[in-house]
């Protein structure tokens, strides 16, 4: 790789035509094995089972569902840190899943990834500076280090963050600024795309409002993609252009945010929303909500038919017998549902 100086402005101009992203039937299956010595597959976990998705360049689609539904799992999935069974993933064009190794690292370049645990994600052992660095140093992006400690400098100041903080380590920081820095981090290589997993969940609510505020803003100035994954849908309300619903490995339904969030039509995004509390303690009172029976299912053995079934309100006897395949609606949605048709 060449080890001449390129600034995230000087990078190659990306294809503005097609999507940025895009997965097709993507599946991510897991081995359940047990015994000590002598293992054996007992069953497998789909964690995703025939997923497709599309990010267009300059927009934020919007990942979301319940823990064990397969959100981080497909975001891991993009950048190969989990292994694919079947399917597609394609980024700017390119076949992401049969490109060999060097190539891969170069891709790598134009994806970063915001971790949900600000602490956990960070080296305990370096400055918040050289966490920074690091990826520059990776993919040689500058050939001279005054040329790193510049770069870093910038986006400290990018973040919201006090240049006399790069010499500290990360317990020094708080969780909000902990998270900027792992922010300034997939920012050092120049990325086009950021898969952000759970970005807030663990940060008080004061300070993930001032983190989405810096997402935005972010977006804007430098002209990114966002894979936004979250549980909570009035965080992804904010910063979403679409939204796609994911329970148990699949996508539910998945369309332009404001349709989603005006007139949901999966019963479980329906549900979702309907837990999403409201100011206005009238409205909250008259508000019809609806609620889910039961825990998610175990991925090791899920339903048969609609993953949904055992929890829906409205199943009915094909439920539990077909799975349903997504529809699309007039307005460009796609919902995967018996009960539901365009």
């Amino acid at each position: 790789m060449s080890t001449t100086a390129v600034s995230p402005e000087q990078q190659s101009i990306k294809p503005e035509t097609g999507p940025i992203l895009e997965t097709r039937q993507l599946k991510i299956h897991f081995p359940v094995k047990r015994g000590l010595i002598i293992q054996r597959t007992v069953g497998v976990v789909k964690a995703v089972d025939g997923v497709d998705i599309q990010i267009k360049h300059g927009e934020t689609l919007g990942l979301v569902g319940e823990s064990g539904s397969g959100k981080t799992t497909l975001g891991r999935a993009i950048l190969r840190l989990n292994d694919v069974a079947d399917g597609s993933v394609r980024f700017e064009g390119q076949e992401v899943l049969e490109l060999p190794g060097r190539e891969m690292r170069r891709l790598r370049q134009k994806i970063g990834m915001v971790f949900q645990d600000p602490y956990g994600s960070l080296n305990p052992r370096m400055t918040a500076g050289n966490i920074v660095a690091e990826p520059m140093l990776v993919h040689k992006i500058f050939k001279d280090r005054s040329e790193i400690t510049d770069r870093v400098m910038e986006l400290f100041d990018t973040v919201g963050l006090n240049r006399s903080m790069a010499t500290r380590y990360p317990h020094e920081f708080s969780g909000g600024q902990r998270q900027r820095i792992g922010i300034a981090r997939a920012l050092a290589p120049g990325p086009s795309l950021l898969i952000c997993d759970e970005p807030v969940s663990a940060l008080d609510v004061s300070i993930q409002a001032q983190i989405i505020s810096l997402f935005d803003r972010l977006k804007e100035e430098q002209k990114l993609t966002y894979l936004f994954i979250a549980h909570d849908l009035s965080i992804v309300r904010h910063v979403s252009d679409s939204v796609a619903v994911m329970y148990l490995g699949k996508v539910m339904e998945q369309g332009n945010a404001d349709d989603v969030y005006r007139n949901p039509q999966h019963p479980y995004t329906k549900a979702l929303l309907s837990a999403v509390p409201i100011p206005d303690p009238k409205v909250e009172r008259k508000r019809d909500r609806v609620v889910l029976k039961g825990d998610i299912p175990s991925p090791l053995n899920p339903p048969k038919g609609c993953v949904f079934n055992t929890r829906c309100p409205v199943a009915e006897d094909r439920c539990f017998v077909e799975v349903p395949l997504p529809q699309t609606f007039s307005d460009g949605r796609q919902i995967a549902c018996h009960k539901v048709n365009p």
